[in-house]
């Protein structure tokens, strides 16, 4: 029966180390020549901002601080009802590099953000289009080294992945979590390059730089309007119609901060887990079939240890249950300490926070469970939508 025990427990040991192995398996942009060449292309940045005065004077300052030398940014004001606009206008009046939009109403088949994208890609003038989430900052040497990697690469879209930036008790709970799951399911960024199947592309919406007439050529955001997840979905098709798509890492780059509370946090992974994580899953209907049920594996399975040692101690399971969820938690407990030390936390926080990962772990299925009951029905920013 120990034996037995010890076999159980063997996907809380291999599936952290199978990770671990694939997602060395990476680019970063710190290998990348930070020098623009001579004949550098216009790049027209496009930030999309609705009711964002939060995040978007530091995410606009960091992008006209841009060491790369031919420059507009064009920040499509969503219609806020905070001070965003108020903010964008009196940066405008600094740096004439800077044009604020305002998008047409909403129309009902679009998704607010894909449509305020959408709009800003018309007004540019660049033979480059960069889109930043207003909630990301970057250092001036960012667009140099992606524009060099298009280059290099000779590729259609390239898209960054960058630092997160956990400042509360709930978002260095909640954030990993998330991250983990994504990071098993795709592993590396040269091993998402690499594929050769269109679900196991993705980009990060935070930040995508693409040619611009391969975005008019595929219709841009106008073939993702009504996705829940934009940056998946064009990756995606982008692959599928035969466009180079590469994901590089670039965490002393770019960072963002996503979620700033629990109530954050759930509404924000809530409106795409499921309705755009069903779109990752191979194997056709088959598999779609079975995502309701793969969704809810992590977290079940990051809970399940704490409960069998709970009901060892209190003599309800089997000395069999002790040790396999003793190996487990420890398992669990190493894979998590290592995660945060990754996130640059120091030891004492790092070993604290993978003692009670379990937490995390409840919030996520908190959080899948409700996005399962809602199906594709999404609710962001005070909007309602339904995804394709």
């Amino acid at each position: 029966m120990h034996w037995l025990a010890i076999a159980a427990s063997a996907p809380w040991v291999l599936v952290p180390i199978v990770t671990s192995i694939r997602s060395r398996h990476a680019r970063t942009l710190d290998e990348v020549d930070a020098t623009a060449p001579f004949d550098a292309p216009l790049v027209s940045v496009v930030i999309p901002a609705r009711n964002e005065s939060r995040n978007i004077e530091r995410c606009v300052r960091s992008v006209l601080a841009s060491t790369y030398p031919r420059l507009e940014v064009i920040a499509v004001d969503d219609h806020s009802t905070d001070d965003t606009g108020v903010i964008l206008a009196r940066i405008a009046t600094e740096d004439a590099r800077l044009r604020v939009v305002v998008p047409p109403p909403l129309p009902n088949d679009w998704f607010g953000k894909q449509w305020a994208c959408n709009t800003g890609a018309r007004a540019a003038t660049g033979s480059v289009i960069a889109f930043f989430d207003a909630d990301t900052w970057q250092t001036p040497d960012l667009l140099t080294r992606a524009l060099n990697v298009m280059h290099d690469r000779n590729a259609d879209m390239v898209s960054v992945l960058g630092r997160q930036e956990l400042g509360t008790f709930w978002e260095r709970i909640v954030q990993p979590q998330m991250f983990a799951t994504i990071q098993t399911r795709y592993g590396g960024s040269e091993s998402i390059n690499e594929s050769t199947r269109a679900q196991d592309k993705i980009a990060n919406g935070q930040c995508i730089i693409v040619r611009h007439d391969a975005y008019v050529e595929t219709s841009g955001h106008a073939a993702v309007r009504n996705r829940a997840a934009e940056d998946l979905a064009l990756a995606q098709l982008w692959f599928s119609l035969g466009k180079k798509c590469v994901l590089v890492m670039g965490v002393d780059q770019l960072t963002t901060r996503m979620y700033t509370s629990l109530a954050e946090l759930r509404a924000g992974w809530g409106k795409n887990i499921f309705a755009a994580g069903r779109e990752t899953i191979p194997f056709g209907s088959i598999g779609r079939f079975l995502f309701p049920f793969l969704l809810l594996i992590p977290p079940i399975a990051g809970m399940a240890p704490v409960v069998g040692l709970v009901l060892s101690l209190l003599g309800v399971a089997s000395q069999a249950v002790l040790i396999w969820s003793a190996i487990a938690f420890t398992a669990g407990f190493v894979w998590w300490a290592t995660i945060y030390r990754w996130l640059e936390m120091p030891l004492r926080r790092s070993l604290g926070y993978a003692l009670i990962h379990p937490l995390g772990a409840v919030i996520l299925f908190d959080i899948s469970l409700g996005a399962l009951i809602r199906g594709r029905r999404v609710r962001w920013k005070d909007r309602e939508y339904v995804a394709a």
